[in-house]
Formats: C-alpha cells, structure tokens, sequence
C-alpha cells in the first residue's frame, strides 16, 4: 500500500515601505550643474530614443485638459507594465504679469504593481529639458544632414535649451533670433553668448529665416497665429513647430503643412493640439516612432521640406523622470517625502492618526479628542 502525500505551496511576501524619493527644483539643477546642460539634454534625448523604440509597450492616452480665457491645465498620463507617470503642467502666456513662469510643471513616477510613487519631481525644468530633446531627436531623423544654421522664433522661456540642444546633438553654429518682445531676444543672446554659441538677431520673422536649415518655433501667446507662412519656406528646410500645442493655438500656416511631410507624437492627441488642428480629419500624418525604428522613410532628399508638428506627449515625460531618477541616485540625492502613510497593520488606517499624536511637553502622548 502506498501513500502520497502534498504539501501544500507557501507564497512568502517581502514587506515593503511605501518610499517616495523627492527632486526639487534645486536639486534638479545641481544635477544640471554636475552633470552640464549638455550630458542632461543628450541623456534625456537617449532614453527618449529608447522608449520611442518601446512604443507599443505603452500604454496611451491624449492627456486631459481643461482651458479657461487665460490659459490650460493639463494632466499627462502614461504606463507600461512596470511603471505609471503623469505630469501636471500649465500654460499661461500672461504670467508674467505675476513674475511666474508660463509652464510650471511637476511629475510622478509610480510602481504599477503596487501602486506606491517612487519619485515625485519638479518638471519645469526637466520638461524644459525634456523638449528641447524630443526636437533634436526628430530633427536628427529628419532634418537634412549637415546643418548648420537655424532660426529660433520665439525668444522666451524654452528658447536655450532648444538652441542648446540643435548646437550639442546636431552641430547647428548659427542660431538666427527673433522675438516681438526685444527684451526677451537680448536674455536669449546674452545667455547663448555666455555659452559659447553664435547668434545674429532680426528685426522680423521673415529676415530671421531667410536662408536656415532648421525653423524653431516656440512662442507662448495662446492664438491661432500664422508665424510662418509659404513663401518663408525654402527647399530642404526642416520646421520644428513646438510652440503650437493646444485647441486653439497654432503658430503655422496650414499651406505650410501641404508642402511636405508631417510628423508628429502621439496622432490622437496632434490631431486636437497641434498645428494639424487646422487640418481635415484626412490630412495625412506620421507619427515619428515609425521613423526611428526603421518603419518608415523620413527625409527623401535633400530638397524636401520636413515639419515636425510638436505638442510634447507624455512618454517624454516618462523618459524624462527616469533619467533624473537615475542621474540623482548616481549622485547619492535621497531625500524622500512622506506621502504615503507608514502602517505596522495596513488596514489599521485610522491607528496612523492617535500613533501620530502631538507629545505634550511632560512627554505623555495626548490623545486625540476624537478617539475613543
């Protein structure tokens, strides 16, 4: 007679400590300063190359927004199957009149099989960052080899780090500038200047793009303006159009759009925001993840016209956040926040509160009012 015996399998589950790690603003730019503006634009660029190859391991939305007469508010979500960000962002052109920036932003890196926020950091610096990246790497997909010379519309906020990163990732020399505000293009070529980089400033858009290889525009007025139209455009250029970015603001002529391919981010959410907005539901679009994976052809010749039709999508963001996570853990940054609360029992919620009771000066705990 034989017996069979089964034993029964035991699953052991490691605790865990619901640890949010914490990038301020300062701490974002002591990583800049350490590492240099240079190494965190061509950093961000790469991992953004990365997850654009991992496109459809992610997954998307167009993000959520909601507008009023002055400006935006947005959330942009993302997740793949290990991790979940979005980033809450702005857009108010009139801030200024308050001394704070148009875009302010911050952004949350979340472990999907928990739930917990492993990073919570500032991103208005980092999108800053962030963009200029995703511009290089369209235009070093598309754009004509060899450039060397660009005009950047639009002298504000984002105007350095997008002419730092055509000048680092691309090898532009020349950077024309033209703002309508004066001030705003001396701030530009003071700073590119300090930086080693070659400017000349105009007086029009029209003077500004005669004769480039690359157009960059970003301006911030929310408004279906016309920055650049047909006959500015020349055979081979590529246009970076990064100021166009929600319902109601567009910075290129839609005949502009007719005269060579369009690409763009994410379509669902370019169709709604970009300078495509002006366009039929029919107009035809690329989204530039075909092109960096080898799917599809970019640039055909030296002669086409190649737009760029950018509003920022969330996977930037995503890439964004991991790569100052990991620039700021190689640099020993710990500080963390307690978002979340710490439970002995974690179903015992409401034992967080009286076990965080105030100590009264004799140091016997009170108890809360409320508590029986």
């Amino acid at each position: 007679m034989s017996t069979t015996s089964t034993t029964k399998a035991t699953t052991t589950i490691t605790p865990r400590r619901a640890v949010t790690q914490y990038l301020s603003a300062e701490r974002v730019a002591e990583i800049i300063n350490k590492r240099g503006i240079a190494a965190c634009i061509t950093g961000v660029a790469s991992y953004i190359n990365q997850d654009f190859l991992r496109w459809n391991a992610f997954d998307k939305c167009a993000r959520v927004a909601n507008h009023s007469d002055v400006g935006v508010i947005e959330l942009m979500p993302i997740a793949d199957d290990k991790s979940y960000t979005f980033k809450y962002v702005n857009g108010h052109p009139s801030n200024y009149r308050f001394n704070l920036p148009t875009v302010m932003a911050f952004g949350v890196l979340a472990d999907v099989e928990t739930g917990v926020p492993e990073l919570v950091s500032e991103l208005t610096l980092t999108t800053a960052i962030r963009t200029a990246a995703m511009s290089a790497v369209a235009a070093r997909a598309l754009a004509r080899e060899n450039c060397k010379t660009m005009a950047i519309i639009g002298n504000g906020a984002q105007s350095e780090f997008q002419a730092l990163a055509f000048h680092h990732l691309l090898g532009i020399e020349t950077f024309h500038l033209y703002d309508i505000d004066s001030a705003a293009t001396d701030k530009l070529e003071a700073n590119l200047t300090r930086m080693g980089v070659k400017t000349k400033r105009f007086t029009s858009t029209k003077e500004a793009v005669k004769g480039v290889d690359i157009i960059t525009t970003v301006t911030a007025d929310k408004t279906n303006a016309t920055i650049i139209t047909p006959d500015m455009i020349e055979p081979g250029m590529h246009i970076n159009g990064v100021g166009g970015d929600c319902p109601g603001k567009t910075e290129i002529h839609a005949d502009v759009l007719r005269m060579g391919p369009v690409f763009c981010e994410f379509e669902p959410q370019s169709r709604i925001e970009g300078d495509m907005q002006q366009m039929p539901a029919d107009f035809p679009v690329t989204e530039l993840w075909t092109v960096l994976s080898g799917k599809v052809v970019g640039r055909r010749s030296a002669d086409q016209v190649t737009i760029f039709d950018s509003v920022g999508f969330a996977l930037e963001d995503y890439s964004a956040l991991r790569y100052m996570r990991d620039a700021a853990n190689e640099l020993g940054m710990n500080e963390t926040l307690s978002l979340i609360p710490a439970l002995p029992d974690p179903k015992n919620l409401f034992g967080f509160i009286a076990a965080n009771a105030p100590v009264a000066a004799n140091s016997v705990r009170t108890t809360p009012a409320f508590v029986a």
